[in-house]
């Protein structure tokens, strides 16, 4: 975006740099965002003419909350805090996923330690080199089987790139706590480009760790040697072999082969698709060099499953998002071909706009370090915060007590434990579906919908009474679950198919998840003594010698019993979805914890840069900070940037803009002088003389048209005009149109 002669003059930067006009900078648009602090203190002083509305919904939702708080919740200590319980928040959410994902690989690295461990016993065995061999610069072969490399095949089952370098690096630093000397290589290293000697030079700068001229394997011989490493294995990572230049690999696995004895170098590859990948990518005699062994890593949805018990239906930082919020979020897990890595990435971007957008959101630091009450006797809850905690939209549906600091407090403890309620209940859900190709994730989307719990029908005709005990499971109602085909009804209808043994199974699992929910406890004890009554009786019946019509009898008649366990069972899990998983937006003050703006958060994923860019042109003065062009009310001013006067003008036409009547426009703009109020106040001589001295020069046409030329340079480059064409030489056509 072109400076404008008034602006220019005014930076003494620019004034004492001659060479700044001939270093244009056409795509200045491109900058970097103001601080949101800024912008909702600058949006709230102004109103201009043209407006621009980034998102309908949000501004409509939000108007009228924001013009009256605003102000308000923009003081640095509130906004501080907030900060702080982000970084407490999304560092607890980091730690648990990294958790989580090294506890999913260590059964297979453990494995593939234990085959390391052998196969370098098995290297050792070929015979002990004499100090003579072991200082030559030339491989050693004794015989066939010596030249072998053992190499173990990693299936990834075509995980995205990105989560092959953690889990990759990950092993290698296991390997590498074990006693192992490793070395990670990247498909990047076996490019033509690079050749052969590039994979060397990461070998030498990782296990010699210094740089040398000489690149050789007798170096990284006399290393192993001499450094007193001859006792530990050597292991070379390579994290996805599709991705290499075949020759390149091959010419390093044939390498590697000759030095095995020197040098006892273990293979370890990573492949994407199949294992039957690497004969596609190695000739017949380099995989003859190969001795493979096969390792498999769990499945993308494996892991997105851990992942979302530990962060969302555990929740192990408070913080949780909506309906939408999943679902757009599973869709665009989806679309990246399982892409856990863009998964967590989409989760923060939901986390920072949460905690941005949320007045109360400093609350989270007190859901994760379990010590909420703290939180709200330190002084950090004034009468204005209160005021907007009882506004909230979920507390005004079910407003039935005065506004106290004390309902403030049971609020938070009541939102609290019906979220630990609902996780607990999901993952009994999810015991159930294991098997039946149901991913956490669906069960979570359908948990999480407001439109699927009916409040009415479970507070008149399914509520618990304490005073009496967990209700009879013969007095349960059939009353209808979620629409037909649903992910929860496939679950009911496979618990009621359930044999006998799994379904005992089933409920000692979900007899321990059920710890702190007394009631529902006592419901699994009474199914679990009724299907062990009837697992006594059939037993008994077996030791019993009967008639053949009499023991077919007993037999239907047990049938009979142990089908009508599983369908309290069913029940039992249609009282778990009515009476204990209200879902969390239908709860409560759960805007503090919850994140619903599924428009911002898919705006931020997906982008539209034409459209940031038309509001920029427009808006300038919230980037810029400009004080007498956001106060002109929607007038074009001569302290505007060129740019942006041309795109304003540019508003004025239709599809096609001609060139002399858009200069014509650009022209009478930046000549018309700008009026300044009359000042009441007496001013001394010298400030008048120093006024006339800032005045601007008088422009010239040339220098109009080479601003007025560089602006439309800029505004084609940004893709919003097509420049002239042969048969319209004076017109130029817009591409794009509003917002």
């Amino acid at each position: 975006m072109a400076p404008s002669a008034e602006a220019a003059d005014s930076s003494p930067r620019l004034s004492t740099c001659g060479a700044t006009e001939n270093h244009l900078q056409p795509v200045f648009v491109l900058h970097k965002a103001a601080s949101w602090k800024y912008e909702r203190r600058l949006t709230g002083a102004t109103k201009t003419k043209r407006r621009i509305d980034l998102s309908p919904s949000i501004s409509n939702n939000l108007e009228k909350s924001d013009s009256e708080s605003a102000e308000d919740f923009d003081d640095d200590h509130y906004f501080n805090l907030r900060m702080e319980a982000f970084e407490i928040v999304w560092n607890k959410i980091e730690s648990t996923i990294k958790d989580v994902l090294r506890n999913i690989n260590t059964n297979i690295f453990n494995e593939i330690h234990h085959w390391v461990c052998e196969s370098f016993n098995t290297i050792k065995s070929f015979g002990t080199l004499t100090s003579r061999e072991a200082t030559q610069a030339f491989p050693i072969m004794n015989d066939v089987s010596s030249k072998k490399l053992f190499t173990g095949l990693v299936l990834t089952k075509n995980m995205e790139f990105v989560d092959d370098l953690l889990t990759f690096e990950e092993l290698g630093n296991f390997l590498k706590s074990q006693g192992c000397q490793v070395a990670n290589l990247s498909s990047l290293d076996f490019t033509a480009k690079s050749g052969i000697g590039g994979c060397l030079r990461s070998l030498l700068r990782q296990f010699v760790e210094a740089s040398s001229d000489a690149i050789d394997m007798s170096i990284i011989a006399s290393w192993y040697r001499e450094q007193g490493n001859y006792d530990n294995p050597v292991v070379v990572i390579l994290n996805d072999i599709e991705r290499c230049s075949g020759s390149i690999l091959s010419n390093f696995i044939l390498m590697l082969s000759e030095w095995v004895l020197k040098v006892p170098v273990i293979l370890i590859m990573g492949v994407a698709t199949t294992l039957d990948a690497p004969k596609g990518i190695l000739p017949s005699n380099v995989l003859q060099c190969l001795s493979p062994y096969m390792f498999t890593l769990g499945s993308p949805a494996e892991r997105m499953d851990a992942v979302v018990d530990a962060v969302l239906v555990k929740q192990c930082s408070g913080f949780i998002i909506g309906h939408k919020v999943a679902l757009l979020m599973r869709n665009h897990f989806v679309r990246q071909d399982g892409t856990l890595t863009s998964f967590i990435r989409a989760l923060k971007i939901a986390c920072v706009q949460h905690f941005s957008m949320e007045p109360l959101s400093f609350l989270l630091r007190g859901f994760s370090l379990e010590e909420d009450g703290q939180v709200l006797h330190d002084g950090l809850i004034s009468k204005m915060l209160l005021k907007h905690f009882f506004n909230l939209p979920s507390y005004e549906r079910n407003k039935t007590e005065e506004q106290s600091f004390e309902r403030f407090a049971v609020g938070l403890s009541e939102l609290k434990r019906l979220k630990n309620q609902w996780g607990t209940m999901l993952l009994c859900l999810y015991e159930a579906a294991k098997g039946d190709k149901i991913q956490l994730l669906d069960l979570l989307c359908e948990a999480l919908d407001p439109t699927s719990y009916n409040s009415t029908t479970s507070d008149s005709h399914r509520k618990l009474e304490k005073d009496t005990g967990a209700c009879s499971l013969n007095d349960c109602p059939q009353y209808p679950m979620l629409r037909r085909g649903s992910f929860i009804c496939q679950v009911v209808c496979k618990v009621k198919d359930l044999p006998a043994t799994q379904l005992w199974k089933l409920l000692k699992r979900w007899e321990k998840l059920t710890m702190n929910i007394n009631e529902m406890r006592e419901k699994i004890k009474e199914l679990l003594s009724l299907l062990k009554l009837e697992s006594g009786k059939s037993s008994k019946q077996d030791m019993v010698d009967i008639s053949k019509r009499h023991a077919s009898r007993s037999q239907l008649k047990i049938g009979k019993d142990s089908r009508a366990v599983n369908l309290k069972a069913a029940t039992l899990m249609e009282c778990m979805v009515w009476d204990y998983m209200q879902p969390i937006e239908c709860l409560p003050f759960h805007e503090i914890v919850c994140f619903k703006n599924v428009e911002t958060l898919q705006l931020a994923l997906i982008g539209d840069p034409r459209r940031r860019i038309q509001a920029d042109l427009l808006e300038f003065y919230n980037i810029l900070r400009c004080g007498c062009c956001s106060k002109s009310g929607g007038t074009l001013l001569p302290s505007m940037h060129d740019t942006s006067i041309m795109y304003n003008l540019s508003q004025e036409h239709g599809d096609h803009i001609n060139l002399h009547d858009w200069y014509n426009s650009f022209k009478s703009t930046v000549l018309c002088p700008i009026y300044k109020g009359k000042n009441k106040s007496k001013q001394s001589p010298v400030q008048k003389k120093r006024k006339e001295i800032n005045e601007p020069k008088k422009h010239t046409e040339a220098s109009i048209q080479a601003r007025f030329c560089r602006a439309v340079t800029e505004l084609q480059i940004t893709g919003l005009i097509r420049m002239p064409t042969k048969r319209r030489p004076d017109y130029v056509q817009r591409v794009a149109f509003g917002l």
